[in-house]
């Protein structure tokens, strides 16, 4: 893949004016941050200017594109108009965000720029996501995944370029090497060229001259367009350099300024302004196109002067979409016909995937081996190509789900283990719970992450964890763990066709736990608590497998003349505190029961809510019965005195009755 076009005179001018555009923009940021007009971080891209212009020339509207903490120059050469993007820089409630995403944070779904990004290599798998999702609408659509020589070291990288080799999907992955990683050479950061790794990948790489804007577009006039034509992902190198330091403000102690100055010889614009002269394009004309473009940018800078901040009261706008009002349906008919959770997971996802041509399900045999515990067997051979095998690649799962949710997809990705969430959190808690309130609510994060737990079984410190608190504590995300069969039906089918992002945690004890089937339009409300149990003397409120516990032990205190109230959560985040506290406020005492470890969880958290808004209904100790704060052991003697049982929990709440 190699050789350049000859580009019309027209179009040799509007890649220079594209190009002096991102040049101008950035230098006007450079001194407004000096003048404390923007606040923040401001990372710049001056002397990249040819690869952002170069990579974008040959993609349309609908064609996609991530981006990088230093991603102004991307996102206006796709098409992003610079008077919002300076609005937001300087953080103003007209800016393209809202004024919540600020320079490392821009984007604009709309026109196909699917975020700049501020995690280093974080673009990558959500590059993946939207090209997954061009790849199930068969409509030619590609993707080019900008990234930094730095990001190379990161797992996500690997992750990325794996899964899209996998699926062969429609991915450019461009490097622009500007030489340096934040404050080092690169030559000290890796010791395997892009060539070596693009092999190593079984993918095709190309190298171009990144400072001449005719070289990258008429490379990618040839990588696009086999993309087009249904090839998979290549890796093109775009060797370039970058002006300024790693941020405004940088010492650049790592480099002299002779350096900068041989470097500055290689002037993308200065590349192009040669290439008009050869064309035979008058400099009147280029000098033409500067004067235009210094107008365009004061008119922004003036224009983005003008504008307020946002107004404080507007906080909370775009944390997460609006919900659909679901109302709560009739229990299951005590006659029907008697089904499995995991029956129920299955019946969930085939439904959702029947009624939606946007659903699909991905993760680590979910496909061909039906999922490790059988719940999603069949499926892959019902709905081929929308049931999908992913590596062992934790990160890359989330960033697909992520981004072709934002792409107009509903994800359901699974992750096999709760545990395993700690190695994609990033994927979770920098990108799905925070991309909707960072653009201002341009991106739409449709997308369920489906996951299970649960001690028990001697399956140890790293198999056994019950981690919604970490979840929870996460603005934006909504965390969901049902306690029935038929509530396992209802909420993730409910899960998938919410607008935001939802985490769906299974106990892997109760895959195997019987009770009625609801008819097949049963939904239940996300964010809403259930009374399972109606009593007067005590509250008891528990999620998940702890939930039949906490009935068996009110069972068995009735008989002792204690009436227990138990509450299901059901959905843990948004916390449902209107139940609790109206249950509180009728029987005066509360007992949490949970899985997880006691010590800074959910059960603290509805224990303050009961000292702080229900603290005049308390005539008792609000009290959690809990594993303590020790990790899950494995000998099954250590696992019986470490999680609480029905015992237990029958043992608390007499006590608390007492006082």
């Amino acid at each position: 893949m190699s050789g350049v076009d000859s580009p019309h005179t027209e179009q040799l001018l509007e890649m220079y004016r594209r190009m002096r555009r991102i040049r101008r923009f950035e230098q006007r940021a450079s001194e407004l941050y000096r003048a404390t007009e923007i606040p923040g971080f401001l990372h710049l891209s001056i002397g990249q200017e040819a690869s952002a212009v170069g990579a974008c020339w040959h993609l349309t509207a609908r064609d996609g594109i991530t981006s990088t903490h230093r991603g102004h120059g991307h996102v206006l050469a796709k098409g992003l108009d610079t008077a919002s993007m300076m609005a937001e820089l300087m953080g103003k409630d007209a800016g393209t965000c809202r004024g919540r995403g600020g320079s490392m944070h821009i984007a604009d779904p709309g026109l196909g720029i699917y975020g700049a990004n501020g995690i280093v290599g974080a673009g990558l798998p959500i590059a993946d996501g939207v090209a997954t999702a061009a790849r199930l609408r068969a409509e030619g659509d590609v993707v080019v995944a900008f990234f930094g020589d730095g990001a190379v070291a990161q797992g996500m990288f690997h992750e990325a370029v794996n899964l899209a080799a996998v699926w062969d999907l429609p991915v450019v992955f461009l490097c622009e090497n500007n030489h340096y990683s934040e404050f080092s050479p690169a030559a000290d950061q890796h010791r395997a060229p892009l060539s070596a790794r693009a092999a190593g990948y079984g993918v095709d790489y190309a190298h171009v001259d990144g400072n001449d804007v005719l070289a990258v577009a008429g490379l990618m006039s040839g990588v696009v367009e086999r993309l087009r034509r249904g090839g998979g992902p290549v890796l093109v190198e775009a060797e370039t350099y970058r002006w300024h330091g790693h941020y405004e403000g940088d010492p650049e102690r790592y480099r002299d300024a002779a350096e900068v100055a041989e470097a500055k010889e290689r002037d993308p614009l200065l590349v192009a302004r040669r290439h008009l002269a050869a064309a035979g394009v008058a400099g009147a004309l280029a000098d033409a196109v500067d004067e235009e473009i210094d107008r365009e940018i004061e008119a922004a800078v003036a224009w983005a002067r003008s504008l307020p901040e946002p107004d404080p009261a507007t906080l909370y706008d775009h944390v997460s979409a609006p919900r659909p009002a679901v109302p709560e349906p009739a229990p299951p008919a005590a006659d029907a016909e008697v089904f499995r959770s995991m029956d129920a997971v299955r019946l969930a996802l085939e439904h959702e995937l029947t009624a939606d041509p946007t659903v699909f399900v991905a993760g680590i045999d979910v496909g061909a081996g039906g999922n490790v515990f059988g719940l999603t067997r069949g499926l892959a051979q019902a709905f081929p190509g929308r049931v999908r095998d992913t590596p062992i690649s934790e990160s890359a799962v989330i960033g697909t789900a992520v981004g072709a949710a934002m792409a107009g997809m509903r994800p359901v990705v699974e992750i096999m283990y709760m545990d395993f969430i700690g190695v994609c959190l990033d994927m979770l808690l920098n990108q799905a719970a925070k991309l909707r309130f960072m653009t201002g609510g341009r991106a739409s994060l449709p997308l369920v992450v489906r996951t299970q737990f649960g001690a028990g079984r001697s399956s140890g410190s790293q198999h056994s964890q019950s981690l919604e608190a970490v979840l929870a504590h996460i603005p934006g995300l909504t965390v969901v763990m049902p306690s029935t069969p038929a509530d396992t039906y209802g909420l993730l089918r409910a899960a998938i066709q919410d607008p935001n992002p939802v985490v769906f945690v299974e106990n892997r004890l109760q895959y195997g736990l019987k009770g009625p089937r609801p008819p097949a339009g049963h939904l239940i409300p996300l964010g809403r608590a259930a009374v399972v149990r109606e009593g007067t003397d005590i509250t008891l409120v528990s999620w998940s497998r702890m939930v039949q516990d906490c009935l068996s032990a009110a069972e068995t205190l009735a008989a002792e003349g204690i009436s227990v109230e138990v509450i299901d959560l059901r959905t843990v985040a948004p916390l449902d505190r209107e139940t609790v506290l109206a249950s509180l406020a009728k029987t005066n005492r509360l007992v949490i029961a949970h899985e997880a470890v006691r010590d800074f969880g959910v059960g603290a958290e509805l224990s303050a809510l009961a000292v702080d808004e229900g603290f005049w209904h308390l005539d008792a100790p609000v009290t959690r019965v809990a594993p303590p704060h020790v990790p899950a052991p494995y000998a099954p003697s250590l696992e019986r005195a470490w999680l609480p049982s029905h015992d237990t929990i029958a043992a608390t709440v007499r006590r608390i009755a007492a006082v």
